[in-house]
């Protein structure tokens, strides 16, 4: 009976062996390079007010703005209003009390089938064309894409990610400005604060089903475990970067969907910038893209594939380059 047991131990550490070297193959093999920064020739230019072309800048010319705000939406004609109007009336009240104080809000829109474009326009004409641009990406790239996109034609000291829902209040930037300030001094300019909701975690359980709950525990210890350390609430929409800190880390992210947020903090570890997880005002707005099993599924297969790829050197951190 032992020596039957002891077979079977043996049988199964061999599959979970070969099952693991498949899934290396498999991760190497498929591999990519790091997907192209304009691929279109539309998405090198914005529209201004008045509805001409002009060219977007690049996140290595010199920063003219204090912050950039960049706001990736995909179909999301309904909730970017909500979400546009407070961060602009809090920008706009920001400017007025500090005339020092400079910004432009990026829109994104990847690829949208609605009227995401039309929408967001409005506040460009509103407001002028340097104060709030938008991007329009010929096709889908994922939300991951669309931040990217954004990141690099900024021209703020700051760049905050701020997701088009409007679940996190938009007055908390300054609460990852101070979270950004208690980091300093930033080695080589490079700091990253992260908008958390682990504060808000036993009462989100208390509304999530089991399944949904067993899902969300399976996904923090794959990050833990896999890919980043000590930063409990990674997919938090809501992150500020220096100039520097977003020029090298979006230089090495591959991912382009829902997972980049753990790409892009598993590279800031590995590059040894410092990162600050700073609490925020969260609520939970209906619409969301993600279709809870199928996503999650998704981004555990991506998560277990960035720790493979870099650890077989199929990816790579780069090194400081400019964005051809």
């Amino acid at each position: 009976m032992a020596s039957l047991l002891l077979q079977l131990a043996g049988l199964v550490v061999a599959l979970a062996a070969a099952a693991l070297i498949l899934v290396s193959v498999i991760a190497f093999i498929t591999a990519t390079k790091m997907p192209p920064y304009h691929q279109h020739e539309e998405e090198k230019f914005f529209l201004n007010a008045k509805g001409q072309k002009e060219i977007l800048p690049s996140i290595w010319d010199s920063p003219t703005k204090q912050l950039s705000v960049v706001v990736p939406s995909y179909n999301e004609e309904k909730r970017l209003p909500v979400m546009m109007d407070e961060a602009l009336n809090y920008l706009e009240k920001r400017q007025k009390q500090d005339s020092k104080f400079t910004y432009e809000v990026i829109v994104v829109d990847d690829g949208s089938q609605d009227q995401t474009s039309k929408v967001a326009f409005k506040y460009s004409q509103k407001y002028g064309s340097d104060k709030v641009r938008v991007i329009t990406l010929v096709q889908n790239r994922g939300k991951g894409g669309a931040v990217r996109m954004g990141v690099f034609s900024s021209r703020g000291e700051k760049i905050l990610m701020a997701d088009a829902d409007g679940a996190t209040k938009f007055p908390d930037v300054e609460k990852l400005e101070k979270g950004l300030s208690a980091l300093q001094p930033w080695p080589d300019q490079m700091a990253i604060a992260c908008g958390s909701r682990a504060h808000l975690e036993k009462e989100s359980i208390a509304q999530r089903s089991y399944f949904r709950t067993l899902l969300m525990y399976g996904f923090h210890f794959l990050v833990w475990f896999l890919c980043v350390k000590g930063i409990r609430d990674t997919q938090c929409g809501f992150k500020l970067l220096t100039r520097e800190a977003a020029a090298r880390t979006f230089s090495s992210l591959h991912i382009e969907r829902w997972a980049f947020d753990v790409e892009l903090l598993y590279i800031a570890q590995f590059l040894k910038i410092p990162i600050a997880e700073v609490a925020v005002n969260w609520t939970e707005i209906e619409g969301s893209k993600l279709v809870p099993f199928w996503s999650w599924l998704q981004m555990g297969k991506d998560l277990l594939f960035i720790r493979l790829r870099y650890l077989m050197g199929a990816w790579r951190i780069e090194p400081t380059r400019k964005v051809s």
